[in-house]
């Protein structure tokens, strides 16, 4: 159906995005000031995460922002199963006359562990607010998305506009892989009605100039590889050239995964064909951004005085490497000692933490075991090797086509709020309830965004919150939010 132009004609733009501004300015921005504070890390890398408290914490100051906003008709449930991460689930009926379709919408609030780097002054709980940018960890990834949701759905209702019902789930779990999650969405399906858009907010941007709609998400599968051959170090003098060097097999079996001139994983089945919409999504992209695509990065000076080079320079490719393109990285290291500690032994052990992120297309769980079989058949030297997969990995997810009306009213939203029009993206990042969203509602649209934008760095050092592209991406939502009721009168 046609969006009703008439009534997103009663839609007071200025009047909204003064709302949302108002909104930020003394509630949001203060809130995730107190939210950064707490380190409420994923339970992947918080082990004791149910003693320390910390995610029940920030669960808990969301959900007492939530009932004291007032929303007309608004339900809150802070619902936790045995041993599993906390969600809240909230529920807003539609306003007259606004259809029957349900619009969900989602977020996270646990975060990534703190990292190294943090430049003197800032630190992943010490939050900062400076230019407009409010530093530490978790406020764009993803702690804002609870605020802006609610904000969103406020602002519409201050101008008695036509929404339709909205609900929304956020985790606790997202950055361990949402591993909690699916027994939560079986137990809470019945509920979430007919799920006609699925709002995302844990997304990134191309740049702040612009709404950005993510059109695709990597999947992610990871794990511990060790490898061992001795129950003790010895004295390397005496050693080495007669025991193999753990590190050295290392090197040898990450050859197996990876062509190490080019990065280019070898397992065929983790490639996957990339639809021909997405290379052509991919190309306007790289039209609008440009080198921007890979400048963005904080690039060291190389050693003759230059900048480190990137591993493709062509916008177009860099893109399709970071999103439709396998890749691994090494997040982690066992076995190596301090330098200042390292003396002069040949150790007995070396394990890395391996990451790899996988094309929208390609099933994790087969891929998680190919990985397995690769890295530990016949081993080097008979060494003792052992990949232990982590739990959480998540298949990727590939948008379907966006239908006419969102289209129209993703640009109407972004030339309103901005003044130009939505771009699209893919993402490399995982967000694996999308997966399970859109097999569970196969009509549904999604409008997966984010403010994670050129130099936001999360899971890094120095991650910030762009306040006034937070601001303008909240309006832009509304105004989708409200196109999606009218649609259902055209």
């Amino acid at each position: 159906m046609a969006i009703s132009d008439a009534t997103i004609a009663k839609l007071d733009p200025k009047a909204l995005q003064a709302f949302v501004d108002g909104k930020w300015d003394q509630e949001i921005v203060p809130n995730l000031t107190k939210y950064i504070e707490i380190p409420a890390k994923s339970p992947m890398f918080d082990a004791a995460w149910e003693q320390n408290g910390y995610i029940d914490k920030v669960a808990r100051d969301a959900a007492d922002w939530i009932r004291a906003q007032k929303v007309r008709g608004l339900t809150l449930e802070l619902i936790k199963l045995p041993g599993r991460t906390p969600v809240l689930f909230f529920e807003v009926p539609a306003s007259a006359c606004a259809g029957t379709d349900t619009v969900f919408m989602y977020g996270h609030l646990d975060k990534q562990p703190e990292f190294s780097g943090w430049r003197s002054g800032y630190g992943p709980w010490t939050p900062k607010y400076v230019d407009g940018k409010l530093y530490g960890r978790g406020g764009a990834d993803d702690g804002y998305a609870v605020y802006a949701a609610l904000t969103a759905i406020q602002a519409l209702d201050a101008q008695n506009l036509p929404r339709p019902r909205c609900v929304g789930l956020i985790e606790t779990c997202e950055e361990s892989g949402s591993y909690d999650l699916l027994p939560y969405i079986d137990a809470l399906k019945p509920r979430l009605g007919e799920v006609s858009l699925v709002v995302c907010l844990d997304s990134g941007a191309g740049n702040y100039d612009q709404l950005w709609l993510s059109t695709s998400l990597r999947g992610a599968i990871s794990g511990s590889l060790e490898v061992q051959v001795l129950e003790e170090g010895v004295h390397s003098g005496e050693s080495s050239g007669v025991i193999p060097s753990t590190f050295r097999i290392m090197r040898q079996l990450i050859d197996r995964l990876e062509d190490s001139k080019t990065g280019r994983l070898l397992p065929a089945n983790f490639h996957c064909e990339i639809p021909a919409e997405r290379l052509q999504q991919a190309r306007q992209t790289a039209d609008i951004l440009g080198d921007e695509v890979w400048k963005n990065y904080p690039w060291v000076c190389g050693a003759d005085g230059n900048s480190v080079l990137p591993m493709v320079d062509d916008p177009f490719k860099a893109l399709i490497n970071r999103t439709w393109n396998p890749t691994l990285s090494v997040t982690g290291a066992e076995g190596l000692p301090p330098l200042a500690d390292a003396g002069n032994v040949l150790r007995p052990r070396t394990a890395f933490k391996l990451s790899i992120r996988l094309p929208p297309l390609v099933e994790a769980a087969p891929a998680v075991e190919e990985l397995k079989n690769l890295l530990e058949v016949d081993p080097p030297y008979n060494a003792k090797v052992i990949f232990k997969p982590s739990q959480g990995s998540a298949t990727g997810w590939n948008a379907p086509t966006t239908e006419a009306w969102l289209s129209t009213a993703l640009d109407q939203a972004s030339n309103q709020y901005f003044g130009a029009p939505c771009g699209y993206i893919g993402q490399g990042g995982t967000i694996p309830l999308m997966n399970m969203l859109e097999k569970g509602f196969p009509k549904a649209q999604f409008m997966v965004c984010g403010v994670l934008g050129p130099k936001s760095n999360a899971h890094g050092p120095n991650e910030f919150l762009h306040v006034p592209f937070g601001k303008k991406l909240t309006a832009a939502v509304a105004q989708v939010i409200c196109s999606a009721a009218t649609r259902q009168e055209g």
